[in-house]
């Protein structure tokens, strides 16, 4: 398998599709398209990245191809077990596939204003109220998540899963925007941190030659 992903310090749907790729335990390679550079627009017209009309990341194995991080997600959990992406239990099964479908089409106000940037950590910025909100909302599935299905694990859903791969990014986002967490979500996001797939792509992420400029201000 081959997969296709941007700048490991500001891509956050392709840390998405690698922590899956990561987490199926098959075999890949990847290659890194560096986002917005003189050569992107040339790149993307390729034929690699036809099926996906230039968005990364983008996965094939041989001439199958599968793109956007939740649809690489079910792909590889149909190839080696779907246990190994999502909860067991009924239950907690179906409100983790529903709080990943919540994150993949929603939060646009802290997608905006907060890019993620693994590099950096900035003081903290104020806020507007919609952002205000969303992180409201996230920090209330996580309570919802760990409460109802946590048990004595240190993940959402007690044993790390997709719903944790969705998230990552968003944890990220709050470690390098110091945004204030309760008890519970510092916790968590620490344990995120310390996962190995997470832990490398971060570490991987200091190594980079590339910056862009507008990922790397603090809040106004």
């Amino acid at each position: 398998m081959k997969l296709f992903i941007g700048n490991k310090a500001y891509s956050s749907w392709s840390m998405r599709g690698w922590l899956a790729v990561k987490q199926s335990g098959l075999a890949f390679e990847e290659a890194t398209v560096p986002l917005f550079d003189e050569d992107w627009n040339r790149r993307r017209e390729g034929d690699e990245f036809a099926p996906s009309q230039g968005k990364v990341p983008i996965l094939w194995e041989g001439d199958v191809v599968v793109w956007d991080s939740l649809a690489i997600i079910d792909w590889l959990a149909d190839k080696v077990g779907r246990d190994i992406f999502w909860p067991k239990d009924e239950g907690a099964r179906a409100m983790a596939r529903s709080m990943a479908a919540e994150m993949h089409s929603s939060y646009p106000n802290l997608r905006r204003d907060l890019p993620m940037n693994v590099r950096r950590q900035f003081p903290p910025g104020r806020l507007s109220p919609e952002v205000v909100q969303e992180i409201g909302r996230i920090l209330g599935l996580w309570a919802q998540a760990r409460a109802r299905y946590g048990g004595t694990g240190k993940f959402l859903f007690g044993d790390y899963s997709a719903a944790d791969i969705m998230f990552a990014p968003v944890a990220t986002r709050f470690v390098t925007y110091s945004v204030p967490l309760p008890g519970f979500a510092a916790t968590y996001v620490e344990a995120l941190f310390t996962h190995p797939h997470i832990r490398q792509w971060i570490e991987d992420a200091q190594d980079e030659a590339w910056t862009i400029e507008k990922y790397e201000q603090p809040v106004a």
